[in-house]
């Protein structure tokens, strides 16, 4: 098939834009939903990050959890792929 065959009218075309224009029409969501959002989603305020961030003892258990559940993934990743690489090699 020529490119010529593949393309469709220019009235065609146009009749498709404008039944799209007709049935694609912008959705507000009702006031209640919003309102309800925005009463549950905030910032803390800079104070009380400031002060997460230089609570030390936290920030290295925080710090020390994320590092030990990695290497226990690591681990495991590892005694899995040696396992069934064993497997397949014999």
């Amino acid at each position: 098939m020529s490119k010529q065959q593949d393309k469709l009218p220019p009235e065609h075309l146009e009749s498709l834009e404008a039944h799209l224009a007709g049935t694609l029409r912008p959705v507000s969501p009702p006031k209640d939903f919003v309102t309800h959002l925005r009463n549950h989603i905030h910032l803390p305020k800079r104070e009380v990050i400031v002060s997460r961030l230089r609570d030390w003892n936290r920030l290295f258990l925080v710090f020390g959890s994320v590092m030990s559940g990695m290497l226990i993934i690591i681990t495991v990743a590892r005694a899995l792929y040696y396992l069934v690489g064993r497997r397949n090699i014999a």
